[in-house]
């Protein structure tokens, strides 16, 4: 289940909050290494590492690093602190967190009895990669307004994996990350999604969430077994606490597998059967037959939710202007336009609830 090497780290190749880059010398020759430092330390050069390479092995894209176990010879010194909330339960990498709605922290307060977030919009999406896009949607029609990203655990368990939030949070494009679930390393923990969202509401003072899983999502090109599904549940987790939910749609036209070529059957079967809440549904106004598709397919979400039909002039241009690269299954902006547009016309249509 595990493919374990020791190596020893050549060079630092890049950091970003949360996580250090590295090349380290295997028996194989040299691979490509992620550390967290939070949970391991920071490895050096010269330094021998604990690795698992897995993930390495199997080709996986965005989880085509070898991962750092441990610096055996140089540990971390013991956590000091409160926090009693256990992430990544039972694994060898369990790690202990202070979640905001636990007892010790000094947002229990505040979110001991809360129940609503007062009608806050919440963009829900599939994919990661929809993240940024739905903020360049948002920010076009609202600039100045605080958004949070909730963190679903159906991808990579730590946020700092993610090189685009950390990039998002310099730039100001995000109040804030909170992790959920099994998921952590966010600026604020929580146990449930229910309480991310409180959190993002009362705590972070967001006046916009975005949920999505983080990267790496799962799929087996079954029905029900992709770890989307979770994006039906946050329709109804956002619609319980009197949120807005705003469904996102994951819409294709690069995609080479049929069943993700126009609107997904990820976005037809988390929002058409798991979400039990109605969503407002945004519909991009694309042009042409593809167009006409979309809007065919999205159809079918009428019975449950409200479709909503979004214009796309200037969010091409709002892509564009992107603080962080665009990419969803390694392909970039224009190499699958329709995706990004119609993850910026979620943002957009989430925007003009602001107003």
């Amino acid at each position: 289940m595990i493919r374990w090497r020791k190596g020893e780290v050549v060079r630092v190749r890049r950091e970003w909050p949360g996580a250090v880059e590295l090349d380290v010398a295997v028996a194989e020759g040299e691979c490509r290494a992620l550390a967290y430092p939070p949970l391991v330390g920071r490895p050096e050069v010269g330094d021998t590492v604990l690795l698992n390479t897995t993930a390495l092995a199997m080709g996986l894209g965005t989880g085509g690093y070898a991962m750092v176990v441990a610096v055996p010879d140089r540990l971390p010194q013991d956590p000091s602190g409160p926090g009693h909330l256990v992430k990544a339960r039972y694994t060898p990498l369990q790690a202990t967190v202070l979640g905001a709605d636990e007892q010790e922290s000094p947002h229990h307060e505040a979110l001991r009895d809360a129940d609503s977030v007062g009608g806050m919009p919440v963009v829900v999406a599939d994919l990661h990669s929809a993240l940024p896009a739905i903020l360049c949607g948002l920010y076009a029609g609202s600039p100045g307004i605080r958004v949070a990203y909730v963190m679903q655990d159906g991808g990579a368990l730590p946020a700092w994996f993610s090189m685009s939030c950390a990039a998002l949070r310099e730039r100001g494009w995000l109040c804030g990350v909170v992790t959920t679930g099994q998921s952590f390393g966010g600026d604020v923990e929580a146990v449930t999604l229910h309480t991310g969202l409180l959190a993002a509401r009362h705590v972070l003072g967001a006046d916009v969430a975005v949920v999505t899983q983080g990267p790496g999502n799962l799929g087996t090109g079954t029905r029900w077994g992709f770890s989307g599904v979770a994006a039906g549940e946050a329709v109804n987790a956002a619609a319980v606490l009197a949120g807005r939910p705003v469904a996102a749609l994951r819409v294709s036209e690069g995609d080479r597998r049929e069943r993700h070529v126009g609107v997904s059957h990820h976005s037809l079967t988390a929002y058409g059967r798991v979400a039990l809440a109605p969503a407002q549904v945004p519909v991009p106004d694309l042009p042409g037959a593809f167009g006409a598709t979309v809007r065919e397919q999205a159809a079918a979400l009428a019975t449950r939710h409200e479709i909503v039909t979004v214009p796309v002039d200037g969010l091409h241009e709002a892509l564009r202007a992107s603080p962080v690269r665009l990419s969803t299954m390694g392909r970039g902006l224009e190499e699958d336009l329709a995706y990004f547009v119609t993850s910026a016309a979620a943002g957009r249509h989430a925007a003009s609830l602001l107003s």
